[in-house]
């Protein structure tokens, strides 16, 4: 099982810390550190052996489902489909409907980004920080 950081290790630590005096509080803190992560990430892997699955990640709360990904893909369909008479009728209606058009299929794109990214961002943000934690860890 993870090896366990008990109340009487912290006790032990802030005593060694009187003992050492102030110069040895970065060696001490790391040290105390080093061991924590190590107690959490024991324990995360022995949760995840438990559940059968031990090379995903446990899902959090930001993750999105796949009712998030078919609302994007009906939004996407619908802008498509809108897209197409916001097209037609400025280029027929008048001459210079250009601008018009330009300006629909950017509003279009604006909304579908900002649904993407409010679906996708926190994810993506979340996998940067894992993985830079992992390279850490490896070094």
């Amino acid at each position: 099982m993870a090896e366990d950081i008990e109340r009487t290790e912290a006790e032990a630590l802030l005593e060694t810390r009187r003992e050492l005096g102030p110069a040895s509080d970065r060696e001490l803190v790391e040290s105390f550190a080093d061991r924590i992560e190590k107690a959490v990430e024991d324990r995360v892997d022995e949760r995840l052996r438990r559940r059968g699955r031990p090379d995903e990640p446990t899902p959090y709360a930001g993750a999105p489902s796949g009712g998030d990904r078919g609302r994007q893909f009906a939004l996407g369909v619908v802008s498509l489909v809108a897209g197409i008479p916001l097209t037609i009728v400025p280029m027929v209606a008048t001459d210079g409907g250009l601008p018009a058009v330009v300006i629909a299929w950017l509003g279009i794109v604006g909304v579908n980004v900002a649904h993407a990214a409010s679906i996708n961002g926190p994810r993506r943000r979340r996998d940067e920080y894992r993985d830079a934690y992992r390279d850490d860890r490896r070094r």
